[in-house]
């Protein structure tokens, strides 16, 4: 099971939503960040948070370095 996090900038997510469900369905571990501009809801089963409102750019900076793979949208 791979860690993935996904960093969300722009408003449109579709694709990284579509993206998110097939790692999700090979059992991957999702964590979606979104940075300012960025705004989507996350399916269950997915933790999402907002920087600088939830999770520090410190805190975001340690995530990228525990992830098995970052995707940038």
């Amino acid at each position: 099971m791979a860690r993935v996090l996904h960093l969300l900038k722009g408003p449109d997510a579709a694709l990284a939503l579509e993206v998110v469900a097939q790692q999700q369905a090979a059992g991957d571990a999702i964590t979606l960040v979104l940075l300012p501009g960025g705004a989507v809801t996350a399916p269950a089963g997915v933790s999402a948070r907002r920087v600088p409102d939830e999770l520090s750019w410190e805190q975001l900076l340690e995530a990228i370095f525990e992830a098995d793979q970052v995707i940038t949208w």
